[in-house]
């Protein structure tokens, strides 16, 4: 009844505007009488945007009384600038346009990203395809992690996943072609299954942003858009090839497209095969048993990776339907002596013997997508639907170990195979329905999401129950113009999800006492459980705009339903060597916070500034007991899921100077500060807070050098503070500072141009620790000195050659 009484009452509202409205239309031309299609033809100080059609004509509905001023562009023609005064009926107007002549003294280039912030609500980075080429590391979160306030949380060399401002796990959001990326994000060892050859461009929203994306979106998004597709009558491609000396990494990846006059076709395909990594040091200790490593490479962390992607559509001024499918398959090892509750039964002969192997313990993560974004532009509507489905099949081995009452031997009649530690089998449905409205000074867009998420397991060890999860939201989101200077933003969510847990039993008996008397039971680990949960959450916010100087405001609240880890686990965790259980009372999480972002930028300078505040009634972490499991981890601690009230806060910190035309420094920094206010660990952090941080850069681009264009050299020296605020089990953090240096250039071949980058990270071999790592539990240091060449080849027909145009 709450969702029909919303958008009840929003229609009451926009039927009210609506009477009250007018229309602007008109057909624009050029000196010749001849229509001019395409052009952008835009109405100040409304946030109104249109595109003349074949035959010139555009048009404004539902605009209030009042003055304004329209405003038309097109390549090759000066710029069209008239007072519209809108009285008491719809006005129409002929907009002739004369070719442009321009001399130019100097041209001010500004990126995309620092134009399209001010359109966003909140504190949001936009990150090209091209700087992902540019900072190309081995997943896409160690790319995206040169932003400030982003991190990850490392898993070897080729898995990672995203940590903005300390959160990580299901507290960001992987969003990619409009469907929320789900695999198995929930454990710290298990990456994101993204192809960063195949991403456009990313924004990456820091702070909680559940009024647009639902549960999970607490800490933050990372949202993947499509490549953009070619213009009318071009094909082509590009050939991208990288090497990395650390891991003896080598891939390649094929891109082709072919576009007729509203069809497109494009194909991606990307191998790409590593061995072990190396570490700056020859000895680590796992919990204090000293482990030698093999001409210092991290044993049985080698992996391949291949990725297919196929996309088609439909494109035409009002229509778009584009269908995505892609396959992205990963096999990798597991650190050998790390892995499991012995790790000193270890045949390292086996593993020493070559470093391109994988034996066990290792896994297999095929993840399916299939995404259909359709979308219509119908007067002041612009219409979307995002269809999505995926399958995400995940697989650890490794040899059976024997541990509480599992039996000594691995039975001959038990149906899962004996190498098959753990295996979750994920398939995922989801719908997105937008609609963005336009009436007058408002901006308004109405929407709905849905989703079902159907989870099986099978192995021999047991630590997250099978379950099924379905959820349902509703938002409505306003942006209002006051003037050229000021715009403010509202949005309110409503949602609704089940989860509902299987329950497992274990396949082998344990020895427990009933009444006085010891018996053999098949022990049930997982009762069978469902949940509901209703989260209603808001957000409000003003742009303001004077000149260079411009500030961003905003407040609101998030929520992330429990998972089914947290709410039902009952297992060993091997990773950690810690014996985890769910707690089925837990409430859904919910965040309170305030962002602030204040920027000035001018032709040299570029500085920002962003400090946010967090409070959580109820934050979900793993809190360790005083007791230990005997049943099924021989004797680990035993950890449970708990909640307690959070205080957080810090800031992030940009400042760009270009010192002269070929020269230009950058100075990036973040803070954070985390504080349990109530429970077991009260005046505790939280676990996995990155420390301070400062990152400074100088880039000399001597466009005139040589016959390259866009040749540059890059030098970053990055300092982070220790971390010694910690929530035990944790161990303190010494800080460190390390060098890395770019280098690129672009050169014609063939007549083609072709981009060559050249990355050495770590540049001084510097030994130290990863506060947020995977392996900083265990005191294994970060990867040593990494040479990274990667070579951008692409082919196209003459006519693409400057063709693609955004699909944004």
């Amino acid at each position: 009844m709450k969702i029909v009484g919303l958008f009840f009452l929003l229609g009451l509202w926009s039927i009210a505007v609506q009477s009250q409205t007018f229309r602007i239309s008109g057909t624009v031309k050029g000196d010749d009488g001849e229509e001019v299609s395409r052009a952008r033809v835009e109405l100040f100080p409304t946030e109104l945007k249109s595109f003349s059609d074949k035959k010139g004509e555009f048009s404004f509905q539902h605009v209030s009384k009042g003055k304004y001023v329209l405003s038309v562009h097109m390549v090759g023609y000066a710029p069209y600038r008239s007072e519209v005064n809108l009285t008491d009926e719809d006005v129409s107007l002929t907009v002739y346009l004369t070719p442009g002549i321009h001399m130019l003294k100097e041209v001010v280039v500004h990126d995309k990203t620092s134009l399209k912030k001010d359109e966003y609500p909140l504190n949001t980075d936009i990150v090209s395809s091209q700087f992902v080429h540019r900072y190309l590391g081995g997943s896409l979160m160690q790319t995206l992690g040169r932003l400030p306030g982003v991190s990850m949380i490392g898993i070897g060399s080729g898995q990672s996943k995203p940590l903005i401002r300390g959160m990580g796990f299901n507290r960001v959001v992987t969003v990619e072609k409009g469907i929320k990326h789900e695999g198995q994000q929930w454990g710290a060892d298990h990456g994101l299954e993204i192809d960063q050859f195949a991403t456009g461009d990313i924004e990456v929203i820091r702070g909680g942003a559940s009024f647009m994306y639902g549960s999970d979106a607490i800490g933050g998004v990372i949202d993947i858009k499509p490549k953009a597709y070619p213009d009318d009558h071009t094909s082509g491609g590009t050939v991208d090839l990288i090497g990395k000396t650390n891991n003896m990494l080598g891939g390649v990846s094929v891109h082709l497209y072919q576009r007729k006059t509203n069809w497109f076709y494009e194909g991606r395909a990307t191998y790409q095969d590593y061995s072990d990594y190396r570490v700056p040091t020859d000895t680590v200790y796992v919990y204090s048993y000293a482990v030698h490593l093999d001409q210092r490479h991290l044993r049985n962390t080698a992996g391949r990776e291949l990725n297919f992607h196929l996309n088609s559509g439909y494109v035409d001024d009002r229509f778009s339907s584009m269908f995505y499918f892609s396959n992205t398959f990963n096999k990798s090892g597991f650190f050998a002596n790390a892995h499991g509750l012995e790790p000193r039964r270890v045949d390292i002969d086996l593993h020493d013997a070559s470093s391109r192997d994988i034996p066990m313990p290792s896994q297999k993560v095929n993840h399916l997508k299939l995404i259909n974004r359709s979308g219509y532009v119908w007067n002041d509507h612009e219409i979307e639907l995002d269809l999505g489905f995926q399958h995400n099949f995940r697989q650890e081995y490794s040899h059976y170990v024997s541990h509480g009452y599992m039996p000594p031997l691995y039975p001959e009649n038990l149906d899962i195979p004996q190498d098959l530690e753990r295996e979750f089998d994920k398939k995922v449905y989801s719908a997105n329905l937008r609609d963005k409205m336009t009436y007058g000074s408002h901006v308004v867009t109405i929407g709905a999401s849905g989703e079902y998420q159907h989870n099986d397991i099978n192995g021999w060890t047991f630590l997250v129950p099978a379950f099924r999860q379905a959820a349902v939201g509703v938002f409505v989101y306003d942006k209002f113009s006051l003037n050229e200077q000021v715009s403010l933003h509202g949005a309110i969510r409503y949602d609704h999800s089940t989860i509902r847990t299987m329950s497992y039993t274990d396949w082998f008996p344990s020895l427990i006492e009933i009444d006085g008397e010891e018996q053999w039971q098949n022990l049930t680990r997982a009762e069978a459980s469902e949940k509901e949960f209703n989260s209603f959450v808001w957000s409000f916010g003003m742009d303001y705009r004077l000149g260079h100087f411009s500030l961003q405001a905003n407040a609101g609240k998030s929520f992330r339903v429990p998972i089914a880890k947290e709410l039902a686990a009952n297992g060993v965790n091997y990773h950690y060597f810690s014996y985890e259980l769910g707690n089925p009372t837990l409430s859904p999480e919910q965040s309170y916070q305030g962002d602030l972002v204040l920027r000035w930028q001018d032709s040299r300078w570029a500085i920002q500034l962003s400090p946010y505040y967090n409070y959580f009634p109820n934050y979900i972490y793993l809190n360790p007991t005083p007791g230990f499991d005997h049943y099924y981890g021989a004797g680990n601690q035993i950890f449970v899921y708990t909640q307690s009230k959070v205080l957080r806060y810090g800031a992030e910190v940009q400042a760009r100077y270009n010192i002269m035309k070929s020269l230009s420094t950058e100075i990036s920094g973040e803070y954070l500060y985390a504080r349990q206010l109530s429970g077991q660990k009260k005046g505790y952090t939280l676990p996995f807070s990155p420390p301070a941080s400062i990152m400074m850069n100088l880039t000399w681009s001597p466009l005139e050098w040589s016959k390259g264009q866009g040749t540059y050299f890059g030098l970053d020296y990055k300092r982070v503070a220790a971390q010694n605020r910690i929530v035990p089990p944790e161990k303190k953090t010494a800080g460190y500072g390390i060098w890395h240096v770019q280098a690129g250039t672009q050169f014609a071949l063939a007549g083609q141009q072709v981009l060559l980058n050249l990355q050495v990270q770590n540049v001084l071999d510097t030994k130290y620790m990863d506060h947020t790592s995977f392996y900083r539990l265990i005191e294994l240091p970060e990867a040593g000195r990494n040479i990274i060449l990667s070579l951008r080849m692409p082919f196209q027909s003459a006519k693409n050659e400057n063709s693609e145009r955004s699909k944004s």
